[in-house]
């Protein structure tokens, strides 16, 4: 039995480049210079209240939706990033300013520094021997954000300084690309005793109670205050800039006053601030700002009040520290791999819960509402630590669900206006993602919580337990098949690029048939549990045999008209052209029909089997990871859809689409090739991606939801960071695929599928109640495929760990030498 190598701490690691590095204990990167090859940034939120800070200083904020109710304007422009809320410091003596971060002045500095930590972000810069430390964090359960201003003189002299705030109210549905109007509608005020500008809006983007757009008031009052005392406050965007000014040199600061009359109603309205500071040599002094926003005036002077007090921010800060120490708790893995380690243990759950899950947000998608299939597939990131959480979400999106068992596609929180779905997948994640819910919990009792149906334009009220709204959405589905019995695909399945493929509801899809199939044998396989426990009726027998006979002839149905000769073909279009077909220009072979067809139990014979993964090595594992089709679609096709109006090598047309590609990992784990799913891990791993920032050039801390393909000038080049499904995704399959340790009906099941150049690793994971500490080791004495466990020092037979409430056990797993 050999000892498992490991770093001496579980996340340090020698990963650095020109921009950054991660903090050694990797729960932050650091940003070592401001011109990064894109804007790097950082999404910091725990519901309902979130902020997006960049390394320079730019970004937005936001109050339940960061599209419908953002407080801050913000221009979506990854070239320039000069939008956002600012902090300038002026030497009143000199009459010399900058900002506190590098937007807006990009004035040259002694040193720079932007780290990126969870829940919070703090810019450091050091110019003319001031020393300025910015840091901003979201409290948990409040409706605003705080700044912790420290300013030092680091210069032999003393200074005069001065302290100026700066951004525009946006109030509402962003962007207000028709700013003359509704600049008209803000109004704001100060509060000189309480140091507080108030803003507020008459207008609404939400309908009122008869229905009525426009005529409405927003329902906040909005706030920004400092703990000091203020020399004078501003609210006209004039009045700061000056007439055809700058932020990058604006007139206030220029001239050391706010410039024209400060009004403050029915002016393109600003909040600014001017604080007076005065440092002896050495001397520092820290001040506390607030930015948020209430549901009345009172409310709001009462949460500004209370965070110009130190201990209240402190508290606050310590609570919010707490909360994601317990969010970020379980599972915490030691790997030999220091990449794979601060991913799984750090920036993957973040990334899902703080951007994808609370903020629906992000640089590249702003975003604010739910999408029926996607927050689902992300509330899955909560089940080895708070499934409470995943429940929740699963009880919203019942809400939103039709008695018919369709499904928004998408919904807006504040309005609840959506759009109605015709794409044949989203409703299947429903029963896919309770059936992972109760694998991991067994909590039965959920399936028969009552959630109201969404009683649509046919104006149905109708409640159900949860497993009826689980059998509606499947239901539905088996009732939209094709005269060849497939799946229809509607106007896309999970690729929304398909848009137009199955309009006419003939077109057909081959993925679906997979997705369906997994989810028919899975639930089928519940409901026989559920009826022996006697939580369904044994009347539902019927349906369980019905869901197996349509499985099994759906699965000889594709293997009979979907099989390509060397792949699965991905889709037929309403006039029965084949997409993904060897005889096809462009689009020959589509990534999700070959990997779902492996995990999922479609492949019929070895030699299609051996067939597939020939054909996926050959043409679709790119050098950065797997790309979703190939080659890419040179022209539109108006018969399937914007996928194809996208530029070749870009996103879902022949990019790295991450969602699907982290898949890839899945399926190779599934089918027991650990050499192809590690080498898939690392082609995408943004860590090692990001050691070459001027080609990659996002983040190296999150995952993209795209990489460019070889049809794109730019291969290699990442985008669409943080606002993608693919992290809680590959959470999951990093900890139960490669890792192998799986929940399933009868406890948690391990079969390890790591590299050769792993001899094991360490966790702990809470299950049902109890504390498994696992460690997997390689054994010279086995041979081929065979493990071996030993379960509080007694050996086990098969890989399924018994499940003993409140009880701490000890694990090891032997696994053959590589």
């Amino acid at each position: 039995m050999s000892k498992m190598k490991t770093a001496k701490h579980p996340f340090r690691f020698p990963f650095k480049t020109n921009y950054g590095r991660f903090s050694e204990d990797g729960r932050s990167y650091i940003i070592t210079r401001p011109d990064t090859p894109r804007p790097w940034v950082n999404v910091i939120s725990t519901g309902p209240y979130g902020a997006v800070i960049s390394q320079t200083g730019s970004g937005y904020s936001w109050l339940h939706h960061a599209s419908l109710n953002r407080l801050t304007r913000w221009d979506q422009d990854m070239i320039r990033d000069e939008a956002g809320r600012y902090l300038y410091i002026r030497d009143e003596q000199s009459g010399r300013f900058w900002s506190a971060s590098w937007q807006p002045t990009k004035t040259s500095y002694e040193f720079y520094e932007c780290v990126h930590g969870v829940g919070y972000s703090i810019i450091t810069m050091q110019k003319d021997g001031i020393r300025s430390e910015w840091m901003i964090f979201v409290p948990e359960g409040e409706p605003l954000e705080v700044w912790r201003v420290r300013i030092r003189n680091v210069s032999k002299k003393t200074r005069k300084l001065s302290l100026w705030s700066y951004m525009e109210w946006n109030l509402g549905e962003a962007p207000d690309w028709h700013r003359e109007f509704h600049k008209l509608f803000i109004e704001t005020s100060f509060h000189d005793a309480d140091k507080v500008i108030l803003a507020k809006k008459r207008l609404s983007p939400l309908k009122n109670e008869k229905g009525e757009h426009w005529n409405k008031t927003w329902e906040y009052t909005a706030w920004h205050a400092v703990n000091l005392p203020v020399t004078a406050a501003c609210g006209d965007k004039q009045a700061f800039l000056g007439n055809y000014g700058s932020k990058s040199s604006p007139a206030a600061l220029q001239k050391g006053a706010y410039v024209g009359p400060t009004t403050h109603r029915w002016d393109d309205g600003i909040a600014s601030l001017q604080v007076p500071v005065t440092l002896k040599p050495g001397e520092e002094r820290t001040s506390l700002w607030t930015l948020g926003a209430a549901t009345s005036e009172k409310v709001a002077l009462n949460l500004a009040k209370k965070y110009q007090n130190f201990s209240h921010v402190e508290k606050a800060w310590h609570q919010t520290e707490i909360l994601w120490d317990k969010l970020l708790g379980s599972p915490v893995v030691e790997t030999p791999d220091a990449a794979f380690n601060v991913m799984t243990n750090v920036w993957l759950k973040y990334q899902a819960m703080s951007a994808r899950f609370f903020g629906r947000t992000a640089y590249y998608q702003t975003g604010g509402a739910y999408g029926f299939r996607d927050q689902l597939q992300d509330s899955q990131v909560f089940l080895p630590v708070r499934p409470d959480l995943t429940l929740r979400q699963i009880r919203l999106h019942c809400a939103h669900q039709f008695a018919s068992g369709r499904v928004f596609h998408w919904w807006h929180p504040l309005s609840e206006e959506g759009a109605p779905s015709r794409y044949s997948d989203d409703l299947l994640w429903l029963p896919f993602v309770v059936l992972n819910y109760l694998k991991e919990t067994v909590n039965y009792s959920a399936l028969l919580e009552k959630v109201p149906y969404h009683p649509g334009p046919e104006n149905i009220r109708l409640t159900e337990p949860i497993y009826r709204h689980c059998v509606r959405a499947i239901d539905n589905v088996l009732n939209r098949f094709s005269e060849r019995g497939l799946p229809l695909i509607g106007t896309g399945d999970w690729n929304d690029g398909l848009s137009a493929t199955g309009r006419d509801e003939k077109g057909e899809s081959v993925w679906m048939g997979h997705f369906l199939y997994g989810v028919l044998m899975d639930w089928s396989r519940l409901m026989e549990s559920l009826m022996s426990q006697g939580v369904i009726s044994k009347s539902e027998d019927h349906r369980r045999k019905r869901y197996l006979q349509r499985a099994a002839r759906l699965k000889k149905t594709i293997n009979r008209l979907a099989w390509d000769g060397r792949w699965y073909s991905r889709a037929t279009c309403d006039d029965g052209t084949v997409l993904g077909s060897r005889q096809c220009r462009d689009g020959k072979i589509f990534l999700n029909a070959q990997t779902w067809a492996l995990m999922n139990g479609i492949v019929d014979s070895p030699q299609r089997k051996r067939s597939i993964l020939s054909s996926l090595q050959k043409h679709l594992y790119g050098p950065h990871g797997s790309l979703l089709l190939y080659p890419a679609y040179r022209t539109p096709d108006s018969r399937i859809g914007y996928l194809t109006r996208y530029a070749p090598g870009t996103r879902e047309n022949g990019g790295i689409y991450m969602h699907a590609a982290v898949w890839a990992i899945q399926m190779e784990c599934a089918i027991s090739r650990p050499q192809w799913a590690w080498e898939l891990y690392r082609r995408l791993c943004p860590v090692y991606r990001g050691m070459d920032p001027e080609r990659y050039v996002c983040e190296p801390y999150v995952t993209p939801g795209n990489v460019d393909g070889p049809d794109s000038p730019t291969p290699g080049r990442g985008g669409w960071t943080w606002y993608t499904g693919s992290a809680a995704w590959l959470f999951r399959i990093s900890t139960e695929w490669m890792m192998g340790i799986r929940p399933d009906w009868d406890g948690l099941r391990i079969r390890p599928c790591i590299p050769k150049e792993w001899n094991g690793f360490r966790t702990v994971r809470r299950f049902r109640g109890a504390e498994y500490r696992i460690r997997v080791l390689r054994d010279k004495t086995l041979r081929g495929d065979r493990q071996e466990i030993l379960f509080d020092g007694k050996k086990i037979v098969g890989d399924l760990l018994p499940s003993t409430p409140g009880k701490q056990h000890d694990v090891v797993v032997l696994i053959p030498e590589s």
